[in-house]
């Protein structure tokens, strides 16, 4: 199976008629370098009648140049403080969004030069960095949703032309790996952003089986059932969904091992609820309109082993384990006040039924636990929840941004730093929260009869801290508490809560963090 749904070529020279359209993305469509110095006249009187075109976020679309149809995408400037890689990829999406309008079926895509590139100053600032950035910005533009590739509609465009800034065996490099980080970001699309009928539990594991299973390097194994011996936390909020049959949940549990010595093996829990009701604390007022998106955490999880099957990168470990479960309401749901002793031992009183996320990951978080613990070196493995989890990390960041968080051994590490620095580099952004006793405080037991309290029963938006006390929950009820800065076996944990950095519905899904964390894991050359 080709990894794109359409060409994707590397081209040398702009004039090549064998597009239908010449997208640009630039900062000053009067100064485009010397590469596209030919096409300075056609845009600056364009710009004379227009001076529209010279603000930033403008699409400027010219009937003229050597495929009839020039399009420049203006990015704005990028070397103030507030400027990133994201004024590239937002404006080559912008670019590509308005050329497949305008009936462009092979789109021929290029950076100018850019003027105030602050290269020197910060690790994104160079034109392969921006190449890369406008390229996922328009494949991000390019995609079609599942439901609707279901009933036959064709890709937007047949064919993608890229002219990079580096010739020769560079670009076409940089052409391969923009494909897999897109292979991957369509899988975790296809899970994450598809409705809940489309891709219940079963369906999602069926459509990871039928993806990766097609080729060599990452296995796929799936638990057909939830089984409450071994996963008592998630087999409570699939209780309601287990009767019946096309909602009942599963485990997926993806590996994937590179050739050569792999010295920091990555163990990955994904949270995919496929539609979060509330249970029996109902989301009301609204609020359950999009909840299709809960699983987006496991998406990009499973998006990511795409990226690694095609890139195949040696020296890296990763194993995975998702959570594909239906947060139902029935005679059968789970309850607020109930005790359930988690997969670790720990006597969990769950306060609040809509903080299923958390229960569904904690067993798993605790099977990776075992799989570290059983490596030869237990503090080499760097553990890992990924979740759309909380509301509160919108309130704290806002929509674009995912939050990470590290435990004693995971901040020796530098983990979500370093991950924030990789994740500037792909346009993939985070913020760092920080894991703090009040968090600990906010789940210790209020009676002798619980171990840890799961949640307050107020909405996380509306609770201090309300995206940062999941982790602690998280780390007690899979018994990493035993596993900090004080244990002779420290093990690195990192919570990333992508509540906010997934899509704001109903934009489409983004798939972070994966590029962020293929960045950071198993792309060195870009995040060393």
């Amino acid at each position: 199976m080709d990894p794109l749904p359409y060409k994707l070529t590397s081209v040398p020279d702009y004039r090549d008629s064998s597009f239908d359209c010449l997208v640009i993305v630039g900062d000053d469509p009067t100064a485009l370098g010397d590469g596209l110095s030919d096409l300075a006249p056609i845009l600056t009187a364009y710009c004379q009648a227009d001076a529209a075109v010279l603000e930033a976020g403008s699409v400027a679309l010219i009937p003229s140049g050597p495929q009839g149809r020039l399009l420049f995408s203006n990015s704005g400037r990028l070397n103030r403080d507030q400027d990133d890689l994201r004024r590239l990829y937002d404006a080559a999406g912008a670019g590509l969004t308005r050329a497949v309008g305008a009936g462009a079926r092979r789109p021929l895509l290029t950076v100018a030069k850019l003027a105030s590139l602050p290269v020197g100053r910060e690790p994104w600032a160079t034109q392969p960095a921006a190449d890369r950035a406008a390229l996922l910005g328009a494949m991000q533009a390019l995609y079609t949703p599942l439901e609707l590739r279901d009933i036959g509609r064709r890709p937007k465009i047949d064919q993608l032309g890229f002219r990079p800034s580096s010739a020769g065996e560079a670009g076409e490099s940089q052409l391969r790996l923009a494909a897999a980080l897109e292979a991957g970001r369509i899988l975790a699309r296809d899970i994450g952003g598809s409705d809940p009928e489309r891709m219940t539990a079963k369906r999602a594991a069926e459509l990871i089986r039928s993806v990766l299973g097609e080729d060599a390097g990452v296995t796929v194994e799936v638990e057909e059932r939830v089984d409450p011996a071994k996963y008592p936390l998630m087999a409570a909020v699939d209780r309601a969904a287990s009767g019946v049959p096309r909602h009942a949940g599963c485990v997926v549990h993806l590996s994937y091992r590179g050739s050569g010595d792999c010295p920091q093996p990555l163990l990955f829990v994904g949270k995919g609820i496929t539609y979060d009701t509330g249970g029996a604390d109902v989301k009301a007022g609204g609020h359950m309109a999009g909840m299709h998106r809960d699983k987006c955490g496991a998406a990009a999880i499973a998006g990511l082993f795409r990226t690694l099957q095609l890139l195949r990168p040696p020296r890296v470990e990763a194993h995975a384990s998702l959570a594909f479960v239906r947060n139902s309401i029935g005679s059968n749901s789970y309850v607020a006040d109930e005790i359930i002793t988690s997969r670790a031992g720990v006597r969990v009183r769950v306060g609040n039924t809509d903080a299923e996320g958390r229960m569904v990951m904690a067993d798993l978080l605790c099977l990776m636990r075992e799989r570290a613990l059983g490596l030869p070196n237990p503090s080499a493995a760097s553990l890992f929840t990924v979740a759309t989890l909380t509301g509160h990390v919108i309130r704290a960041y806002g929509v674009n941004y995912a939050a990470a968080m590290d435990n004693g051994p995971a901040r020796l590490k530098d983990t979500s730093a370093r991950l924030q620095r990789a994740g500037d580099l792909v346009a993939d952004p985070f913020e760092i929260s920080t894991i703090r006793r009040e968090d600990y405080n906010m789940v210790a037991p209020k009676t002798e009869a619980e171990d840890v309290l799961q949640c307050n029963n107020e909405p996380s938006s509306g609770t201090s801290r309300g995206h940062q006390f999941p982790a602690a929950f998280l780390i007690r009820a899979a018994g990493l508490d035993k596993h900090g800065l004080d244990s002779d076996r420290p093990i690195a944990y990192t919570h990333i809560d992508v509540a906010g950095s997934s899509g704001d519905y109903p934009d489409p899904a983004t798939a972070s963090p994966l590029l962020a964390l293929a960045a950071r894991y198993i792309l060195p050359d870009l995040s060393g």
